[in-house]
C-alpha cells in the first residue's frame, strides 16, 4: 500500500454515467441517469433536454428554487431515493460558495452531485522529540464510516455561516476545544477530490487548519460523534495511512498535506509530484 493509494480511494467517476445539473446556465451538479428518472416526476421544477437536467427557469432567484427542490428532495426520501436527510443547509455553486444558486439539505448533496465544503483540523503537539498529533477515532454509532480514524475536529461547512464561526463550532463539539484556543486555528489551504459514492458523485472541497495545541490539552467529545482521541508520534500516523485504510478516506488526505507541508514528507518521497497534485485534483 501507499499514500497514492489513498489519493485514489478519493478520486475517480464515470463522467458518462451523469448528466449535467444546470441552473442559470452554469453546471452546478452531475445527476446519475437513474436519479435523474426520479427527478422527471417534477417538470415544474426540473426541465429534460437531453443533454443535461436543468432548473426550470420559471422558478426565478435563490429562494423559489430552494422551496421548489426542496419539496421534491422531501417526496423523494419519504419514497426511499434519498437514504436520510441532515437538516443542514449547503449551497448549490459551480463556484465559490458565497454565489449559491440554490440550497438543498446535505443528506440530499451526493444524490445531485454538487460541490460540497467542509472544514478539516489537524491538531498537533511540538516539543523536543518532534511532532505529535491528536488523532480521534469515530464513535461506533456514526452513519458514515464508523469507528475510522479522524482527524482532531472536522465537518460540513453549511451556507451562510462563516469559516471562523463553523470552525469554533466543530472544535467545540467534537473535540471540546474552547474557542479562544481554536481561534489559534491556521488556515493552510484546501484539499479537493471527486470521488463515486452510492448515493452519488462527491465532488469535494476541504478547508484545511493547522492548531498547534499546548502540551496539558487534551481533547474530549462533547457531541458523541468520536468515541476518543489519542496523541500519536508522526511517523506513527504516517504509517497507518500509508498501510492501513483505517483512516476515514478524506482525512487520510488532510494528513498526507499536513506531512508535506511540514517536511515530513520530501521530493525524495516516490510519486511526490503525483501526490501534490492529487491532493488538489480537479473538480466537475
Amino acid at each position: 500500500m501507499s499514500y497514492m493509494d489513498r489519493i485514489r480511494a478519493c478520486n475517480g467517476w464515470t463522467p458518462e454515467d451523469y448528466l449535467p445539473l444546470r441552473c442559470e446556465n452554469e453546471t452546478v451538479g452531475r445527476v446519475r441517469h437513474v436519479f435523474a428518472r426520479h427527478l422527471a416526476a417534477w417538470p415544474e421544477v426540473f426541465v429534460f433536454t437531453g443533454q443535461a437536467v436543468e432548473l426550470n427557469s420559471a422558478l426565478a432567484g435563490a429562494d423559489a428554487r430552494t422551496r421548489a427542490v426542496d419539496e421534491v428532495i422531501v417526496a423523494l426520501e419519504q419514497a426511499g431515493h434519498i437514504a436520510y436527510l441532515l437538516g443542514e443547509p449547503y449551497p448549490v455553486t459551480g463556484g465559490a460558495r458565497d454565489r449559491a444558486r440554490f440550497v438543498i439539505d446535505r443528506g440530499a448533496a451526493p444524490y445531485f452531485g454538487v460541490r460540497a465544503f467542509g472544514q478539516h483540523i489537524n491538531g498537533y503537539v511540538r516539543d523536543d522529540g518532534g511532532i505529535r498529533m491528536w488523532i480521534g477515532r469515530r464513535a461506533a454509532s456514526r452513519v458514515n464510516y464508523p469507528s475510522r480514524l479522524d482527524n482532531l475536529a472536522a465537518g460540513g461547512l453549511p451556507h451562510g455561516m462563516g469559516l471562523r464561526e463553523n470552525l469554533a463550532k466543530e472544535c467545540h463539539e467534537e473535540a471540546g476545544i474552547p474557542s479562544a484556543l481554536a481561534a489559534r486555528a491556521r488556515e493552510v489551504g484546501a484539499v479537493t477530490y471527486c470521488r463515486e459514492t452510492d448515493r452519488g458523485l462527491r465532488p469535494d472541497v476541504l478547508y484545511c487548519y493547522d492548531l498547534a495545541l499546548p502540551p496539558d490539552f487534551v481533547p474530549h467529545a462533547t457531541d458523541g460523534e468520536m468515541a476518543g482521541f489519542e496523541l500519536l508520534p508522526l511517523d506513527e500516523v504516517a504509517d497507518i495511512v500509508r498501510e492501513s485504510d483505517a483512516f476515514k478516506p478524506n482525512c487520510s488526505l488532510v494528513v498526507i498535506d499536513f506531512l508535506i507541508r511540514h517536511g515530513f514528507l520530501t521530493p525524495d518521497e516516490p510519486d511526490y509530484l503525483d501526490l501534490l497534485w492529487g491532493l488538489h485534483g480537479p473538480l466537475p
